[in-house]
């Protein structure tokens, strides 16, 4: 009885243990970030997404296929440009599979497929370029070569998100080289714009020179105008006091009446002024007829009068 019970124990725990030997068989687990594919005896069956997966223990077979962004960074290696320098290039791919049934069972080992294929398109692209290009122009060779690869890679159920060039090395003699050409060019840049400062400053210098030049010239012309316009005032203001004294001595004159007498001893007066002059040359009027007459009057007058004074001093009659 004792060994019945037994026998029957045992036969329970194997059954439990079979039991949950197909249970665990048949459930999987598929985590976030992944896809399932599931095949029976070799053969395609159905994708499954994260999460439980129910398969028929002993007959299918799931295989997890990582569906997230993942970023390859090739062995460096020597490729050779369109003008024949030889440079090592190192480029990192972002590849990410989108249909996880193609790249299981269209390419034995996508990640072996992508980095060979990357080799070929590398030394493709660099070999359609020459090396200043595929020094300044590294975005365009990313763009080039991420075009070329969709083309192969898209029926693998792979997408490439985008490729990056690590580095990029010139052979040594060529960094040299380039080293020499930059610093030349940076002493050509420098001497043209330093001819260029010069050549600016002199057109600045001949620009201020013709502005202040413009600008004396508009002075001296503003003054000239000033100057002869205050000629041109004391001119009129000294001929307006002329014709004023002229016209005051003649009034003065016409109202005292002077008689021949006093106009004699005048004109007697005026050639003794000059004969008193520095001047060695006298000018005698030429009507020396009435001059005569004058000193005639004059020798009657001062017989009559006691003194030539007298005679100054005494004002005429109606004066």
């Amino acid at each position: 009885m004792e060994s019945s019970n037994v026998v029957f124990i045992v036969i329970i725990a194997v059954v439990v243990i079979v039991v949950a030997a197909l249970a665990a068989s048949a459930v999987k687990i598929v985590q976030q970030g992944y896809a399932g594919v599931i095949t029976r005896f070799g053969r395609f069956k159905r994708e499954t997404g994260p999460g439980l997966a129910l398969i028929t223990p002993f007959l299918d077979r799931l295989v997890r296929v990582d569906m997230r962004e993942t970023p390859r960074t090739g062995d460096r290696q020597d490729v050779i440009t369109r003008d024949n320098v030889a440079v090592a290039v190192n480029a990192t791919i972002f590849s990410q599979v989108i249909e996880p049934r193609a790249a299981l069972f269209n390419v034995s080992d996508y990640f072996i497929a992508i980095d060979q294929q990357a080799r070929t398109t590398l030394r493709n692209a660099f070999g359609n370029v020459s090396l200043d290009e595929a020094l300044s122009q590294r975005e365009k060779i990313n763009a080039s070569m991420q075009q070329q690869m969709e083309q192969v890679t898209d029926k693998w159920g792979i997408r490439i998100n985008r490729i990056e060039i690590v580095d990029i090395a010139p052979p040594a003699q060529i960094l040299q080289a380039m080293a020499l050409q930059k610093q030349a060019d940076q002493e050509k840049r420098a001497r043209i714009l330093q001819s260029e400062g010069q050549q600016q400053s002199a057109v600045n210098i001949a620009d201020g020179n013709r502005q202040a030049a413009i600008k004396n010239a508009e002075g001296e012309k503003q003054s000239a105008i000033l100057r002869a316009e205050g000629n041109r005032q004391a001119a009129i203001l000294e001929a307006e006091g002329r014709a004023q004294a002229i016209q005051t001595v003649y009034g003065s004159i016409k109202q005292a009446q002077p008689d021949p007498t006093l106009v004699a001893i005048l004109q007697l007066d005026t050639l003794s002024k000059f004969a008193a002059s520095d001047n060695t040359t006298i000018v005698v009027p030429a009507e020396t007829a009435g001059l005569l007459g004058a000193a005639q009057a004059l020798r009657s007058v001062l017989a009559q009068a006691p003194s030539l004074e007298a005679v100054v001093e005494t004002p005429p009659a109606g004066s």
